[in-house]
């Protein structure tokens, strides 16, 4: 199942590019809801590589999930693979600039279903894609 978006953004592609990768706060807010995160890697700048496990609770149950940059290019985007229970996947980011104060981001989504649980949540959130782009 593949989600997808596009954006066109009034500011400069590396201003979008470094608020997009921006894992601090992104760990932070995971906190804030109740999850528990825990880089993997030992880096310090965010690149191919950077790792986290995070653990958290969705539709009533404890998940598990493994994230991992595979690939990154400054200012252009990046990949990030990740799993979950019987659920792999992978987000990309891709960065384009129009001007240089415009910038069009685009998100792309995929998800692919290793158990038959993992089957039956995919195809609820197929029935609920509409709520849910």
């Amino acid at each position: 199942m593949k989600f997808s978006t596009k954006e066109d953004i009034e500011a400069p592609i590396e201003q979008v590019f470094d608020r997009t990768i921006d894992v601090q706060t992104f760990e932070r807010s995971a906190l804030r809801r109740g999850a528990e995160v825990l880089r993997l890697d030992r880096n310090l700048t965010v690149g191919a590589g950077s790792a986290w496990r995070v653990a958290f609770t969705f539709r009533g149950k404890h998940r598990d999930a493994e994230l991992t940059i595979t690939d990154f290019s400054r200012p252009n985007g990046y990949t990030i693979k990740f799993t979950s229970g019987g659920i792999e996947g992978s987000t990309i980011v891709e960065l384009v600039p129009l001007s240089p104060v415009r910038t069009r981001l685009s998100i792309e989504v995929e998800l692919v279903p290793r158990s038959i649980a993992a089957r039956l949540l995919i195809q609820s959130l197929k029935l609920a894609r509409s709520s849910l782009v």
